[in-house]
């Protein structure tokens, strides 16, 4: 079975999540909605590639977050791959005056409650991610 290590990242202001929707351009999870996340490169650290996505695909730097809170690293399945498995790093960072401008990865992104999750289409285990932080 192959294994991918993704890191997950939400930005938080109060009670509200950012998720954002995965463009048809991608090459997995097309129009899914999702965290901000990414494929860990190498021997990468996964803080690191967290703030990297959040950058490249929010445009919010590094000085406009702050870590709030890790999660242990967890395992999903996704039906749409057999013989693969996603090695989660779930992060969660407070977000101070977001600008928020897509890159050609998301088409969309909306602030919502975690109530409100259940209104969208997710990738896998999207909310057992955010919870986990929580």
């Amino acid at each position: 079975m192959k294994t991918t290590k993704i890191v997950t990242s939400f930005l938080t202001q109060g009670d509200k999540y950012l998720i954002l929707k995965r463009s048809n351009k991608v090459r997995t999870m097309k129009e899914l909605w999702a965290g901000i996340s990414g494929i860990i490169e190498g021997n990468e650290e996964p803080l690191y590639r967290a703030k990297k996505e959040i950058h490249e695909e929010t445009n919010i730097t590094e000085d406009q977050i702050t870590l709030i809170r890790t999660a242990t690293q967890m395992r999903i399945d996704s039906p749409q791959y057999k013989d693969h498995e996603w090695l989660i790093f779930p992060f969660l960072f407070s977000v101070r005056e977001p600008k928020i401008r897509l890159n050609w990865e998301n088409s969309d992104y909306q602030w919502i409650t975690i109530p409100d999750l259940v209104k969208f289409q997710t990738v896998p285990s999207l909310e057992k991610v955010l919870t986990s932080l929580l």
